[in-house]
């Protein structure tokens, strides 16, 4: 036995997981339907075709089932499948009482759908019912347990990262093990990616959505994709949200998809199917209903005009709470209506802001790349440690938050302080110029908490 497998058998033993047919779920996988998998869409999707995934997920599996049954009749192409927050942080007792109280007083009492309670077999049974491909979104660091359950439920895309779904939403989980529980995943994947088509896997581009520069983003992603190709994943989504400036999302998308493709080549992996993911706004919604249509709307117009390969959609109820599955399949039909008008975009291009972001992003990397240690995973570690990678607004102790970003008059996010990222110093000064810095620093705070909150 593997030391792989070894440490399945152990992960597999938890008690809030019913018994675990390693053979039953291999020979699931190796007969499950193509339609099921998200890279087979990728890799017959018609040329131009946008794939569009809403969010979504209820504690119980008759809300689940409602909500994926409305997704389809709108005509969605990839379902969701949201998991709870206790599930998250690997607290199955809570979300098992939690469950219950939902059943009984039909009352959502998570935030998601538990599904290491409801286990493998049941949500099986869901999805291979309604044959589209399913996308697990969740933002656990430790994901092994949920990972297994999902595959063996018949999800085949799985989200997430050590850094994406640490630096945005913990405070204190220890980041080296996040890169080791996350290693984990991707060999998993891998393992499973020789029986069918590939697991796909995608990283969460918008990390915390509030001002992060496109060259952080940007790292970021090539970093979990070099990560997860290492270990032998064969599909992966790079992806990353509105900025507010539909020119730095253009150019965005450029350097990323070019340089996504390199760095692959560097280290041998040029055969990996390699998609754009693009979020809708990720930060602070308008609550007006009218304005949080347009504002979905004018993503969707950007999604085509970067030519992403996958949509995410937001409702109008985004700044009210949870949306209905009414609101939830209102964007999916919108959305599909929207992109179905969309032709013959004008392609956005700027020369010298793609040579900056350019230069920004090989700065960084090489620091990486330069780190004396001996794995990836830890050069990573090392320079999230030592602030050269740095997420503005992330809560968590390692996370330097020294940089400090604004946007200029024409919405852009603009990096003003660098702090420990080695941005340089022609962009850095490039990157200022754009900017009115005569201002006292009050004014720069209220500049910086008004950017926050540009869509509202």
């Amino acid at each position: 036995m593997s030391l792989l497998q070894e440490e399945r058998e152990i992960i597999l033993s938890n008690e809030f997981v019913e018994s675990f047919d390693f053979a039953e779920v291999t020979e699931f996988v190796k007969n499950a339907s193509k339609d099921l998998f998200i890279s087979h869409h990728f890799k017959n999707k018609p040329k131009g075709k946008m794939l569009v995934q809403p969010r979504g997920g209820f504690p119980t599996y008759k809300k689940q089932f409602e909500l994926s049954e409305f997704f389809v009749k709108s005509n969605v192409d990839v379902l969701p499948l949201t998991i709870d927050s206790n599930t998250r942080l690997n607290d199955y007792a809570t979300a098992q009482k939690m469950l219950r109280l939902s059943e009984e007083n039909d009352v959502d009492m998570l935030n998601g759908y538990p599904l290491i309670n409801h286990g493998y077999r049941t949500t099986r049974k869901m999805f291979t019912h309604f044959n589209k491909p399913v996308s697990l979104r969740h933002g656990t660091p430790d994901a092994r347990l949920l990972i297994e359950t999902a595959i063996a439920s018949g999800i085949f895309e799985i989200e997430g990262g050590p850094i994406t779904y640490l630096l945005p939403y913990s405070k204190n989980f220890p980041l080296d093990k996040a890169f080791l529980y996350w290693k984990y995943v991707e060999r998993v994947c891998a393992n499973y990616s020789g029986l069918n088509e590939p697991i796909n896997r995608e990283s969460f581009g918008p990390l915390t959505a509030t001002l992060v520069p496109p060259a952080i983003t940007i790292v970021v992603q090539l970093l979990e994709m070099l990560l997860s190709l290492e270990e032998g994943v064969k599909s992966f989504s790079v992806s990353f949200a509105q900025q507010g400036s539909m020119m730095q999302d253009a150019v965005t998308s450029e350097v990323l998809m070019k340089m996504a493709r390199h760095y692959a080549e560097e280290i041998d992996c040029g055969d990996a199917a390699i998609n754009l993911v693009y979020h809708q706004w990720m930060g602070a919604f308008p609550t007006n209903k009218d304005y949080a249509e347009q504002l979905i709307n004018m993503s969707t117009v950007i999604a085509k005009l970067v030519g992403a390969d996958k949509i995410i959609t937001k409702t109008r109820e985004e700044a009210a709470g949870i949306p209905t599955k009414e609101a939830n399949a209102k964007t999916v039909a919108n959305t599909q209506y929207t992109l179905g008008i969309l032709n013959g975009l004008p392609k956005i291009v700027d020369a010298e802001e793609e040579e900056i972001l350019t230069l920004e992003v090989q700065a960084i990397m090489e620091a990486v790349f330069n780190d004396p240690a001996d794995t990836l995973w830890r050069k990573v570690f090392n320079c999230i440690k030592n602030g050269i990678i740095d997420v503005p607004f992330s809560p968590h102790i390692i996370n330097h938050n020294n940089m400090i970003t604004i946007r200029d008059a024409q919405k852009n996010i603009r990096i003003i302080d660098r702090g420990n990222v080695p941005i340089p110093d022609r962009c850095f000064k490039y990157e200022r110029a754009q900017c009115d810095l005569t201002k006292d620093t009050t004014s720069i705070v209220n500049d910086i908490v008004h950017d926050i909150g540009i869509m509202q």
